[in-house]
C-alpha cells in the first residue's frame, strides 16, 4: 500500500510540531555547497512511529531523535520526490511530549532563483512559496510557526557580510572560517526565513521608534540606498500607528540582491528586493521609478504585520496577505507624498486585473490550493490588485475608521498565530455593524465582476448588472453585492450618493432637485465594476469630462474600450470619445489614453492606414508637447513633467515624428556621454527606446557597455530594453542572439523576451527561433515559476491567427506545467485580440476616411 507521501498533494500531519529550529549552515562558496545541522525542538502530540519533514535534494547523514531520557534512532530514512518529503520511520511509536531531533545534512546551491542561490558575489535565498526544504529539512507549511536561532559559518573573507532575520548576537573567527550567530527571532513560518551572504555595504543605521534600519547592496551601488532607506523610514511609522501594535521583528535589514525572481520578499526582519525595486539616484530616476520604490518598500514592510504577525493557515488565503500589503502601501506612501496621487497608480494595476478577470479562464480571488506548486500561480494580478481593490472597495463601504478598528481587532486576537480570511471578515463586521461577511465572500469566492449598465431619465437611475465577459456573446448569471457609489452634478452642485446593489437591477431616485448635468456611476473609480451608459448618459459625459476626477476620466474610456473588446460597441465610438480628449493635461488620463491608442496602432492598422493613424494621433495631442517643450522650466510641477512624458510618447514614440527623434537624438547621445542633466529623467525611457529603435551598431554596441557597466539598475534596465528594439534587421538579430548570452540576467529574461516580441522587424524570426528553441528558452529561467508565467504571458505579443495557432501547438506539445493557468488566460488572451484585429481593422480604416 502507497504511503500517504507518495501524493503530490500531501499536507504534514500535526502529530508532530516544531517549537524551535537551531540550525547551523556551512556554506561553501567557491563549490556552491553548503552541510548543515540542527537540534530540532518538538511537541509530540499523539502516538506515531514516523516524523516527515520536507526536504528537496538534501542528503541527511545522522538523525537522532531525545525524548526524556531515551534516544531513538530511525530505523530508515526515505525521501519521497512526489510530496518534497523526508520521512523519519522508527521502531517503535514515540512518547507523546516534548522532543528533539538532531539532524545533519548536505546539499547544493539551486541554479535558478529558489532555495539558496547564487546571484553574482551574493548568495541568498528565497522561499516563498515552498523552498525552505531547499535549505533545511523542516515543517514547510505556514501554520507550522517555531522559533529560530540561526548560525551560518562562513569564509573569513574580508568585507563578506552575512545578515538574517535577527540580528548578529556574536561574530568569531576560527581559521579560514567565519562563525556569525544571530540573535533567536520570535514565531515564524518557514517561508519567511532569509540569509545572505555578500561582499555588502549598508547605510548608517537610524531609529523608528527604537527599531535599527538598514539598506544594504553591493559596495558600487551604496550610493543608490539613500531613497530605499527614507521610505522604510517614512513607512514604519505610519504602519504602526496604522496597526496599533509595535514592530516585532528587532530590526529591518533591506537588501538589494543582483538577481531576484520576484519584486521583493517580505522575510522578517531581512527584506530581499530586486535591485531595481530597492536602489535608485533621485536625482536621475524618473518619478515612476521612485513611486514604484516606495510604494515596494511599504508593501513589504505592511507584511511584518499582515502575513509575519498573523500569518495564513494555507496558502488558498495566501491572497489575503498580498492584497492587504498592495492597498496598505497605497494607503501609507499617499500619506507620506500625497503629491504624487499614488491611488492613481493603484488604478492602473486594477485595470489589468479587470482585463484579466474579464476571461473565462479567470479564477476566484480565494479558490483552491492543494500543493505548493499551486500556490505559486496565485501570485496573479488577480491575487495582488482585484484583491486590494476588493479591499477598497469594502473600506469605502465601511469607513476608513470602523475599517482600520476591524484590523486592528484582527491583528490582537491571531498575534504570533495562523488565521483564516472569515476571521478578518467577522473582526470587521464586529467594527462597523455591517454584513462584511456577505459582501467580501461574494467578492472573493466568485471569478469575474460585474457591468452596470446605466441610464438616466430625469432623476431617475436604472441600474443593471450582469457579468462581464470580454468575449462577445457570452454571459451567465452571476450576480454581486455591488456598493455603487454615484456622483452627479445639478443646481445644487455636485454630490455623492450610495446604492448597494443585490439584485439583477434597480431603480434609484437622486436626491435633490432640477436638472441631472451629468452622472458618474462609479466614483473615483473605486468599484471593483465597468460601466456601460446609454447614449444621453455618455454624450453628457463627453461634454462635462473637466468635470470629472482624473481617475473617473480614466474608467471611462478604458470602460469603452472593455466594451470594444466585449463587442458591445465600435471601435469607431471609442475613437470618437478618444477625440474628446485632446485637450486633456492630466498626466494620469494622457498616459491611459496613450496606452489604448497604441494598441490601436500596434494591433489594428497596418501599413497606410497606420501611418495614417500615427498622423491623427499627432494632430490630436502634438500641440500639447509644441506648447511644453522638451526641456523642464524652473519650478516645473511633477504633473508638468509627467504630462511631457506622456505627450513624448504619444508623439515620438507612438505617431513615430521625425521632429520628435530629432529632439531626444542629441540629449540621448549627450546622456551616454555622461551628461545625466541633458534630458528630464521622467523622459529617459521613451527617449532612449526611441532613438534606439533607429539606431545603428555604434549606438547598439554603446548601449550593450552601458548595460552591463552602469551601477544603476533602472539604467541597466532601460538599456537592455532598448538593446531589444533596434527595427535594423541585422541588430534586431544581434539582439535576439543576446537572449542566449550571461549579458542578459535570469531576473531580466522575461522582461527582454517580451521586447523582442515588441520588435516589428524582429518578431517574426524571433518567434521562429522561440519554437526551435523553446526548450533552451524555458531553460533560462532556470526553473524559476514567477519566470516560467511570464515566458508564457509573453506571447500575448504574438498578433495574427497564424501565430496564435502555433503559440496553440508548440504550448500543446511542450507545455509548461507551472504555468498551466498562465497558459490558458494568455492563449485565451491573445485569441481575443486576434478576432478584435479581424472584426475592428475595417472600422478603424473607415473611421479614419471620415477624419480626413
Amino acid at each position: 500500500m502507497a504511503h500517504l507521501t507518495e501524493d503530490k498533494n500531501f499536507r504534514l500531519p500535526r502529530t508532530v510540531l516544531p517549537r524551535r529550529y537551531q540550525p547551523t549552515v556551512t556554506l561553501d562558496m567557491e563549490a556552491h555547497t553548503f552541510s548543515g545541522s540542527q537540534t530540532l525542538e518538538l511537541e509530540v502530540m499523539s502516538s506515531t512511529d514516523e516524523i516527515i519533514l520536507h526536504g528537496i535534494a538534501l542528503q541527511l547523514g545522522k538523525a537522532v531523535l531525545r525524548a526524556g531520557n531515551a534516544q531513538h534512532t530511525p530505523v530508515s530514512i526515505q525521501p519521497v520526490e512526489q510530496s518534497e518529503t523526508v520521512v523519519l520511520r522508527f521502531g517503535a511509536p514515540l512518547p507523546v511530549g516534548a522532543a528533539s531531533l538532531e539532524v545533519e545534512w548536505t546539499g547544493r546551491f539551486t541554479e535558478g532563483l529558489r532555495g539558496l542561490y547564487l546571484a553574482g558575489k551574493v548568495a541568498a535565498t528565497q522561499f516563498e512559496a515552498a523552498d525552505a526544504r531547499r535549505l533545511f529539512p523542516c515543517f514547510d507549511e505556514p501554520s507550522f510557526k517555531a522559533r529560530w536561532a540561526i548560525t551560518v559559518r562562513i569564509p573569513a573573507t574580508p568585507g563578506l557580510v552575512a545578515l538574517s532575520n535577527g540580528a548578529v548576537a556574536s561574530d568569531t573567527v576560527e581559521g579560514n572560517l567565519r562563525t556569525v550567530k544571530f540573535q533567536e527571532m520570535d514565531l515564524l513560518s518557514t517561508y519567511l526565513i532569509a540569509l545572505v551572504v555578500g561582499p555588502l555595504v549598508g547605510t548608517p543605521e537610524q531609529q523608528v521608534n527604537g527599531v535599527p534600519v538598514r539598506t544594504w547592496a553591493l559596495p558600487e551601488k551604496a550610493h543608490l540606498t539613500r531613497f530605499g532607506q527614507d521610505a522604510a523610514l517614512a513607512a514604519l511609522p505610519r504602519l504602526q500607528e496604522y496597526f496599533g501594535l509595535p514592530y516585532a521583528y528587532g530590526k529591518v535589514d533591506q537588501v538589494g540582491i543582483p538577481d531576484f525572481e520576484a519584486g521583493a520578499m517580505e522575510n522578517a526582519g531581512l527584506i530581499t528586493y530586486r535591485e531595481v525595486a530597492l536602489l535608485l539616484d533621485p536625482a536621475t530616476a524618473p518619478l515612476s521609478v521612485q513611486k514604484r520604490v516606495a510604494e515596494v518598500v511599504t508593501h513589504e514592510l505592511a507584511h511584518q504585520w499582515f502575513g509575519n504577525w498573523v500569518t495564513m493557515v494555507w496558502w488558498d488565503d495566501l491572497w489575503l496577505n498580498e492584497a492587504f500589503a498592495t492597498w496598505m502601501a497605497y494607503k501609507i506612501v499617499d500619506s507620506w507624498r500625497p503629491d504624487w496621487r499614488v491611488w492613481l497608480d493603484f488604478d492602473a494595476g486594477k485595470a489589468a486585473a479587470l482585463h484579466l478577470d474579464a476571461l473565462n479562464s479567470t479564477h476566484p480571488i480565494h479558490g483552491e490550493v492543494r500543493n505548493a506548486s499551486e500556490a505559486g500561480e496565485s501570485f496573479d494580478l488577480i491575487t495582488y490588485e482585484k484583491g486590494g481593490a476588493v479591499l477598497r472597495m469594502i473600506e469605502g463601504f465601511l469607513g476608513e475608521g470602523p475599517f482600520r478598528e476591524g484590523i486592528r481587532q484582527y491583528m490582537r486576537t491571531h498575534a504570533r498565530g495562523n488565521a483564516v480570511a472569515d476571521d478578518l471578515w467577522r473582526a470587521l463586521g464586529a467594527a462597523s455593524s455591517q454584513p462584511v461577511v456577505e459582501l467580501a465572500n461574494a467578492w472573493i469566492g466568485q471569478s469575474g465582476y460585474p457591468l452596470i449598465s446605466v441610464t438616466v431619465e430625469g432623476r431617475k437611475v436604472s441600474l443593471n448588472q450582469r457579468r462581464f465577459y470580454s468575449e462577445p456573446g457570452v454571459s451567465s448569471g452571476e450576480r454581486w453585492p455591488v456598493p455603487v457609489v454615484l456622483r452627479f452634478e445639478d443646481g445644487g452642485g455636485v454630490r455623492e450618493q450610495r446604492f448597494l446593489l443585490r439584485e439583477e437591477r434597480a431603480t434609484v431616485t437622486l436626491e435633490g432637485s432640477g436638472e441631472v448635468r451629468w452622472l458618474c456611476a462609479n466614483a473615483g473609480s473605486t468599484g471593483f465594476y465597468r460601466v456601460a451608459y446609454d447614449g444621453p448618459a455618455l454624450e453628457k459625459l463627453a461634454s462635462n469630462l473637466a468635470a470629472l476626477a482624473p481617475s473617473e476620466r480614466i474608467s471611462l474610456l478604458a470602460d469603452r474600450w472593455a466594451l470594444v473588446r466585449s463587442g458591445q460597441a465600435s471601435t469607431a465610438d471609442f475613437l470618437d470619445l478618444a477625440s474628446r480628449y485632446g485637450g486633456e493635461e492630466d498626466d494620469a488620463v494622457l498616459e491611459e489614453l496613450v496606452g489604448r491608442l497604441s494598441y490601436v496602432e500596434a494591433r489594428l492598422v497596418d501599413g497606410e492606414e497606420q501611418e495614417r493613424f500615427r498622423r491623427w494621433v499627432e494632430r490630436l495631442l502634438g500641440q500639447g508637447l509644441e506648447k511644453l517643450g522638451w526641456e523642464p522650466k524652473p519650478g516645473e510641477t511633477d504633473r508638468v513633467k509627467l504630462r511631457r512624458a506622456a505627450l513624448v510618447r504619444a508623439v515620438g514614440v507612438l505617431s513615430r515624428s521625425a521632429q520628435a527623434l530629432a529632439e531626444a537624438r542629441p540629449r540621448v547621445e549627450k546622456v551616454l556621454a555622461g551628461d545625466k542633466a541633458a534630458l528630464e529623467p521622467n523622459l529617459l525611457d521613451s527617449a532612449v527606446y526611441m532613438v534606439a529603435r533607429a539606431g545603428d551598431s555604434a549606438l547598439f554596441d554603446r548601449l550593450l557597455e552601458k548595460m552591463k557597466t552602469d551601477p544603476d539598475p533602472a539604467t541597466q534596465r532601460r538599456y537592455l530594453s532598448a538593446l531589444a528594439s533596434f527595427e535594423n534587421p541585422t541588430l534586431a538579430q544581434r539582439g535576439q542572439e543576446l537572449f542566449f548570452t550571461d549579458a542578459v540576467k535570469m531576473q531580466d529574461v522575461t522582461i527582454y523576451l517580451s521586447g523582442l516580441l515588441g520588435n516589428r522587424t524582429g518578431r517574426e524570426a524571433w518567434w521562429g527561433v522561440m519554437q526551435q528553441r523553446w526548450k533552451d528558452v524555458v531553460g533560462r529561467t532556470g526553473g524559476a515559476p514567477m519566470l516560467l508565467r511570464r515566458v508564457v504571458e509573453a506571447l500575448g505579443a504574438l498578433r495574427n491567427r497564424k501565430q496564435l495557432e502555433e503559440a496553440k501547438a508548440l504550448l500543446q506539445a511542450h507545455p509548461v506545467t507551472e504555468a498551466q493557468q498562465a497558459t490558458a488566460q494568455t492563449l485565451e488572451r491573445l485569441s481575443q485580440d486576434v478576432a478584435l484585429r479581424e472584426r475592428a481593422s475595417p472600422e478603424v480604416v473607415t473611421w479614419l476616411e471620415r477624419q480626413r
